[in-house]
């Protein structure tokens, strides 16, 4: 058995997503588990650097996972060559620049989403990092849900004949942090900031849609600020600038159409905080977080429109819960070790920081319909590669 340790600059981890889901959950679990166990013999061992701007937070949460490095200085830990991966949880509007610190550096690169404010940025980002040569990927945490990879099965096995339509509904009240605590920061909810919830989730439904589904073509997309007024972290009132909810429509490969309601000004009478509602020819399925329910067309029940009598139908039990064939692990986790394995093993990691821009320019576009209220086409990107043996440059087709 050989051990390989991986030092890893973990750059806003006291945030929400960054202490819970990326160390906690992620990289605290690999070490504890003892690295990951690779089947040539190999066991990588991430090596975290904490590294933010609260020198207290930063020692108070290393001291409790037993992890003895951290900084208040990101120059130093960037020049510090036992450190290859720079991994990045900060919030969006501060994000770009310290990745193209990193690059620089010569450092592999590992980013939440948004990776960038705009498109432009986040291709800029791809690009950089093409030219450098480093390797590098973006959180795509939804592809590895339990219930996403039920729906996936489902999808690669042919069971919906021909994909018509998928509904998707995502949110929940966020509380206003007046008498009752927010569950979310104050930030996503001013513009200024990198609010937003378009920017916050669109990159997720981009991903999402795009390796279940077919190629998002096109968007058309209405947003709302329906909670105008809110509490912060210091309990001081603030003008909301950010939109709370988003109205959308997309049209995919082979011509799927998708909606997809996202809010944090609605209350749940559903299934889970996220279901995914696929409809084709053959069955239907809607997927949650983690459970998966089916209905086949000869499972289908023939109702008739007639609002003079009581229903007779109870469409409900007339699905089929799919089961828990597999162990699922934590999606960060998974999608850690696997960009773990990239780096030392030169494993497949498709999910670049390309992938990360596609998702900003679904974002950028959907605020452009709701702008000009309209439907707007949905270009590819491109970076690298070859065409004709020549290299192209990052560009917008």
């Amino acid at each position: 058995m050989s051990i390989v340790n991986v030092g890893i600059i973990m750059n806003g981890v006291t945030g929400r997503m960054g202490t819970n889901q990326h160390l906690i959950r992620s990289i605290v679990a690999i070490r504890e588990q003892g690295g990951v166990a690779c089947k040539n013999g190999v066991v990588i061992m991430p090596d975290p650097i904490l590294v933010g701007r609260n020198e207290e937070k930063l020692k108070t949460l290393a001291s409790k996972h037993n992890i003895n490095r951290w900084s208040t200085n990101l120059d130093e830990c960037l020049s510090d060559e036992q450190n290859i991966i720079y991994f990045d949880a900060q919030t969006t509007v501060r994000r770009a620049e310290a990745i193209r610190k990193a690059i620089k550096a010569g450092k592999h690169i590992y980013c939440e989403k948004p990776t960038a404010v705009g498109l432009d940025e986040s291709l800029e980002l791809a690009s950089l990092a093409y030219k450098a040569g480093v390797k590098n990927g973006v959180v795509q945490d939804k592809l590895f849900l339990p219930g996403i990879l039920k729906l996936k099965r489902l999808v690669d096995s042919g069971f919906f004949g021909k994909i018509l339509s998928v509904r998707m509904e995502f949110g929940y009240w966020v509380f206003e942090g007046d008498w009752q605590e927010a569950q979310r920061p104050s930030w996503n909810y001013r513009k200024e900031d990198g609010g937003g919830i378009i920017s916050d989730m669109f990159a997720h439904w981009r991903y999402v849609l795009d390796n279940l589904f077919g190629n998002v073509r096109a968007v058309s997309c209405i947003g709302a600020t329906h909670i105008q007024k809110r509490v912060d972290e210091e309990d001081e009132i603030f003008t909301a600038t950010a939109e709370d909810a988003a109205y959308a429509t997309f049209e995919l490969d082979g011509g799927i159409i998708v909606q997809a309601n996202s809010s944090w000004a609605v209350r749940v009478n559903r299934d889970d905080l996220l279901t995914i509602q696929v409809d084709g020819t053959e069955g239907s399925a809607v997927a949650g977080l983690r459970d998966c329910k089916t209905q086949h067309r000869v499972n289908t029940p023939k109702p008739v429109w007639n609002p003079d009598i009581a229903n007779q139908i109870s469409f409900l039990d007339q699905w089929q819960e799919m089961p828990t064939n597999d162990v699922y692990d934590n999606g960060f986790k998974v999608q850690w070790e696997l960009f773990l394995k990239h780096i030392v093993l030169d494993e497949e990691f498709p999910w670049d920081l390309l992938e990360g821009a596609k998702g900003t320019q679904l974002s950028d576009l959907g605020q452009e319909s709701w702008k000009e209220r309209r439907w707007v086409d949905v270009p590819e990107l491109t970076i690298g590669g070859t065409v004709n043996g020549e290299k192209v440059k990052a560009a917008k087709s």
